[in-house]
């Protein structure tokens, strides 16, 4: 695993030895931002970060700042230690909660998200909740992209508050790329 272009193109990260963190394939990630292609700037949330080498790739190809949120001790380690290997320590903070918590506690912030991404555990039922929260948290910016990474058998609902915009399917990885719902004026 290892960042892939911008300010740290190149550096390994590490990634702890353990089932219960799964991180992006550096394939997957390279895709997302293919299609992305300019974060400049950006306010990234990277939500059940793991190792945190999705966020860090948006740093390091100039995005403004990334939050983290993981609630795992061993992910939140590899996160700080990803965060220095790469020099970004002063461009990210890691809010340590669940994702639940985490997203309340960032609802009483000032600050809006342009990009967030999601990986949840696989098959735990956690994509659509977590699209729930974000659609009613008011972290999200009028035009926010949110992109999801999950199993093919959990899909996005169409209840979330979120609009399917584009999806791409890498083996047993969906990516889905969804923007605000548009109030409908009819």
């Amino acid at each position: 695993m290892r960042v892939i272009t911008g300010r740290a193109k190149g550096r390994r990260l590490f990634a702890p030895s353990s089932n219960k963190i799964r991180p992006a394939l550096d394939k997957v990630k390279e895709s997302i931002f293919n299609i992305l292609f300019d974060v400049n700037g950006l306010d990234v949330l990277d939500i059940f970060a793991g190792t945190g080498s999705v966020g860090i790739e948006a740093i390091s190809r100039g995005a403004h700042h990334a939050t983290f949120i993981e609630n795992m001790p061993i992910a939140i380690k590899a996160i700080e230690k990803n965060l220095s290997i790469c020099g970004f320590a002063g461009d990210a903070s890691i809010i340590a909660l669940p994702m639940n918590l985490a997203i309340k506690k960032l609802s009483k912030k000032e600050g809006k998200f342009d990009l967030v991404f999601v990986d949840p555990p696989y098959l735990k039922n956690l994509v659509n909740i977590t699209l729930r929260l974000l659609s009613e948290s008011g972290i999200l910016k009028k035009d926010s992209i949110i992109v999801v990474e999950h199993h093919p058998k959990e899909p996005i609902e169409d209840d979330t508050g979120l609009v399917l915009s584009d999806y791409r399917k890498y083996g047993q990885t969906l990516v889905s790329f969804l923007n605000i719902k548009k109030p409908d004026l009819s």
